[in-house]
C-alpha cells in the first residue's frame, strides 16, 4: 500500500509540474555525464567544465526546440498515434544531434565520428520502431474506448470495451464498462417503469370502467322504467350498492399505495396483542368465509407478546392476505393465520390449501396490479393491489415479506415484524 501510494504521489507531481520535468531531466542527465566523465574517465576541471557546458547548450536548445514545436504543432495534431510518433522521431533527432556534437569535439579519427554516427542512427531507429509499437497499442485501447462510446450513444447499451492491462487506459477502460453497466441498468428501469405506467393506466381503466358501465346500464334500466318488478329493483340496487363499494375500495387503495411509495405515510407504533389483530381481520371476513363454504383457522403462539406496530395497517395487511386466499380457495377449502416468534421478532403465515400461485406468477405478485391469468377474470374480483399494499405496509415496518407455494400445494404468504 506505501508503495502504491508512492506511486501515486510521484505520477500526481509529473501531472501537477510537467514543466519541471523538462527541468529535472535536463539536470538530471548533466549531473550523470559529469559524474561518469569524472569516475570513468578521471576528466579534469577543464574537461568537466567544457562538457557542463556543452551539454547545457546542446540541452536548453533541444529541449527549447521540442516544447516549441509541441506547443505550435503537435497539440493541434488530430492523432494521438501522430503525436507520439512525432515525439518519438523528435527524441531520435535530439539523441543523434548531442551525442554528434559532443562526439566531434571528442573524436579525432573521423572515421570512428561516421561509424557511431551509423550506430547511434540505428539504435535510435530500433529505439522509435519499438515507441511506435508501444504508441500504436496504447492508441488501439483508445480507439475501442472511442467506438464502444459512439454504438453506446446510438443505442446499443450491450457494447463493451475489451481490458487489457493494468494502466490508466485499462482503469479508464474498466471504469466506461462500470458506467456502461449501470447506463443499461438504468434503461431496463425506464423500460420497467414505463411499462408499468402504461399498465397502471389499463388496469385502472379496466377496473373503473367495468363498475361503471354496470352502473350506468342499470341506472338507466331503472331511470327508464324497464324494471317494474321490485325484486328485480332491490337486486339492481343491491348490484349498484356493491359496485359503488368497489370503487370507492379501488380508489382508497390507490391513495394509500401513492402514500406508502411516496414515503409520506408516517406509522406511529404503539405496543398491541397481535392475538386481537388476527381474531378482529378472521371475525371480518366470518360471514363471507362462510357463505363460500370455507373454513378460518387462527392459532397465536403463547410466547408471541405485543408487538411494536400500527395496528390498523397491520391489520389492513391481514385482511389482505385473508381476502385474497378467499377469492382462490374453492367450497371446502381452509384458510390458516398464525403467528410465531423468530429470530427478528414474530412471523406471521397465511396458508390456504387453494390451487397455490402459478410459477410465472410468484416474482411479481407484490408488484402493483399484478394479477395472474386466472386471476384476472371478474369473477375472483380484485384491482392486484392489495399485496402490493401489504408489502408496502410491512416494508414501512422494517419488515420483511415473501410468497410460496406449499409442500402440499396451496398458497403460503410470511411476514415478519421486528420486536423494537
Amino acid at each position: 500500500m506505501k508503495v502504491e501510494n508512492r506511486q501515486l504521489f510521484v505520477l500526481g507531481w509529473f501531472e501537477r509540474s510537467p514543466w519541471t520535468v523538462l527541468l529535472a531531466g535536463a539536470l538530471l542527465a548533466l549531473l550523470v555525464a559529469v559524474s561518469l566523465m569524472r569516475g570513468l574517465m578521471k576528466a579534469d576541471f577543464q574537461e568537466l567544465s567544457a562538457l557542463a557546458s556543452t551539454l547545457t547548450a546542446t540541452s536548453v536548445l533541444s529541449l527549447g526546440m521540442g516544447y516549441f514545436l509541441y506547443r505550435r504543432g503537435w497539440t493541434r495534431s488530430p492523432s494521438l498515434m501522430l503525436t507520439l510518433i512525432a515525439t518519438y522521431g523528435w527524441a531520435m533527432v535530439l539523441t543523434l544531434f548531442n551525442v554528434w556534437v559532443m562526439a566531434e569535439q571528442m573524436f579525432v579519427n573521423e572515421h570512428d565520428l561516421v561509424l557511431s554516427g551509423v550506430l547511434l542512427l540505428f539504435a535510435a531507429i530500433i529505439a522509435t520502431t519499438f515507441g511506435v509499437f508501444a504508441a500504436a497499442s496504447l492508441t488501439d485501447g483508445l480507439r475501442q474506448l472511442n467506438r464502444t462510446a459512439q454504438a453506446i450513444a446510438s443505442g446499443d447499451l450491450e457494447m463493451r470495451v475489451r481490458v487489457h492491462g493494468r494502466d490508466e487506459v485499462a482503469q479508464l477502460s474498466q471504469s466506461f464498462n462500470n458506467m456502461a453497466a449501470q447506463l443499461q441498468a438504468a434503461e431496463k428501469q425506464r423500460h420497467e417503469v414505463e411499462k408499468l405506467r402504461r399498465d397502471l393506466v389499463a388496469w385502472t381503466s379496466h377496473d373503473l370502467r367495468t363498475p361503471l358501465t354496470s352502473i350506468r346500464a342499470m341506472v338507466e334500466a331503472l331511470h327508464d322504467g324497464l324494471v317494474s318488478d321490485p325484486e328485480t329493483a332491490q337486486r339492481y340496487y343491491r348490484t349498484i350498492r356493491n359496485d359503488v363499494v368497489a370503487l370507492n375500495n379501488l380508489i382508497d387503495d390507490l391513495f394509500e399505495l401513492a402514500q406508502l411509495d411516496a414515503g409520506g405515510l408516517v406509522l406511529e407504533k404503539s405496543p398491541y396483542a397481535l392475538g386481537d389483530l388476527v381474531s378482529d381481520a378472521l371475525e371480518r371476513f366470518h360471514a363471507l368465509a362462510a357463505q363460500k363454504g370455507i373454513a378460518l383457522h387462527g392459532e397465536i403462539s403463547p410466547e408471541v407478546g405485543l408487538i411494536r406496530l400500527n395496528a390498523p395497517k397491520i391489520g389492513r395487511v391481514l385482511s389482505n392476505l385473508i381476502g385474497n386466499a378467499l377469492r382462490y380457495v374453492p367450497a371446502g377449502g381452509d384458510v390458516w393465520v398464525t403467528a410465531v416468534p423468530v429470530a427478528e421478532g414474530v412471523q406471521i403465515t397465511a396458508r390456504d390449501n387453494g390451487p397455490g400461485f402459478a410459477p410465472a406468477d410468484l416474482p411479481r405478485i407484490f408488484e402493483q396490479f399484478y394479477r395472474g391469468e386466472e386471476a384476472r377474470s371478474r369473477k375472483t374480483g380484485g384491482a392486484g393491489l392489495g399485496l402490493a399494499i401489504a408489502r408496502a405496509i410491512v416494508e414501512a415496518h422494517d419488515g420483511q415479506i415473501t410468497a410460496k407455494n406449499g409442500a402440499n400445494g396451496g398458497a403460503v404468504i410470511q411476514f415478519t415484524l421486528s420486536n423494537s
